[in-house]
């Protein structure tokens, strides 16, 4: 893919996805040139499974994400129930028919509800793919859904709000053993202190649907693009889809592993890492066979505090790469088309 003809200007997609279920050919607005995944997974190093019991966790975590921004976990407390219910509430909207879904577009503006993922304007070609953002409960989008289902719609609601509690109980956990694998303490992070109860980072539950595809080869999923969060866990069904890009060997999937969740760098990890910890770029591919979904819960800094390098992490040495910026403001200037965040000039 030729970076240099994808402009962050182009924003003529259409608000809401295509009926995918209709379609039996790729349509010009969503045929991509895709580059191959690596032709032998075994000659190269596997994404590294780290148990969260394990007491070398921190050191295991560190090697992951410097080689890598992206692990596969287990023992993550997470009661499997809880995951098998999401999936099945998760098929259960994406399975609703396409004027069903549209009752819950996002509004202008708006983060949250049905539609493309954000990410979508920032590229020339349209993605195989559809999605539903939420924070807490989605009741006002889901009595849109079904009007007159009521127990379907709390069934629905009830699960995306225990999976998000388990989530940022989750995102702590692993936030503490990030800043340990640097040899930093929660007290290093200002917005960062959870036994005291003052955690004050935001996040989102993007649920992704990626139907069956004609012709899976000249489709994307989800385009290239580095996560703007500290960190992303993603629970993808079975099948799998997600794949990194690492230089000189290209695609690389990364399969699901029954019981596990992928957890990956985001870019405000690598900022106040001062570069250490790899933000991965990554892309979602489709298939023929069936239809596929995938959740990613977003873990991110508050939107109006300054994040730069940690100072502990900064000497004569280790001068610092990153200006302060706050997420907010990152947003706004981001463009999906950069691998890493702006380095200091």
């Amino acid at each position: 893919m030729n970076h240099s003809t994808l402009s962050p200007s182009f924003n003529n997609n259409p608000k809401v996805p295509l009926d995918f279920n209709t379609l039996h050919t790729i349509p010009d607005s969503h045929e991509w040139n895709k580059s191959t995944v690596v032709d032998d997974p075994n000659t190269i190093e596997p994404i590294p499974i780290i148990d969260l019991t394990d007491p070398n966790a921190a050191s295991l975590i560190r090697h992951a994400c410097e080689k890598w921004g992206v692990i596969l976990i287990i023992n993550h407390g997470v009661p499997m129930d809880i995951v098998k219910q999401l999936e099945l509430q998760t098929y259960e909207l994406f399975s609703l028919p396409s004027e069903r879904k549209a009752c819950a577009l996002r509004s202008e503006g708006s983060l949250f509800g049905y539609g493309l993922h954000r990410v979508a304007p920032f590229f020339p070609k349209l993605l195989w793919s559809e999605g539903f953002t939420m924070l807490g409960s989605p009741m006002e989008h889901a009595q849109k859904l079904w009007p007159h289902q009521p127990d379907q719609r709390t069934n629905f609601c009830t699960i995306m709000e225990e999976y998000q509690k388990e989530m940022k109980k989750l995102s702590g956990k692993l936030m503490e053993l990030m800043l340990e694998s640097l040899g930093l303490t929660s007290e290093d992070v200002e917005w960062f202190k959870p036994k005291t109860g003052l955690d004050r980072a935001q996040s989102m539950l993007q649920l992704n649907s990626y139907p069956t595809c004609p012709d899976p080869d000249r489709a994307m999923g989800l385009a290239p693009h580095t996560d703007s969060s500290i960190l992303t866990i993603l629970h993808q069904s079975i099948s799998g889809g997600l794949q990194i890009h690492e230089d000189g060997i290209g695609w690389i999937p990364v399969d699901a592993v029954p019981g596990s969740l992928v957890v990956n760098v985001g870019d405000f990890l690598h900022i106040l890492s001062n570069g250490l910890y790899k933000s991965p770029y990554h892309r979602a591919v489709v298939k023929n066979t069936h239809h596929r979904i995938s959740v990613a819960f977003f873990y991110v800094p508050p939107s109006d505090v300054k994040n730069g390098p940690l100072m502990k992490l900064i000497d004569d040495d280790h001068p610092a790469l990153y200006n302060s910026v706050t997420w907010a403001e990152y947003l706004q200037n981001k463009s999906y088309l950069d691998i890493k965040p702006k380095q200091v000039t």
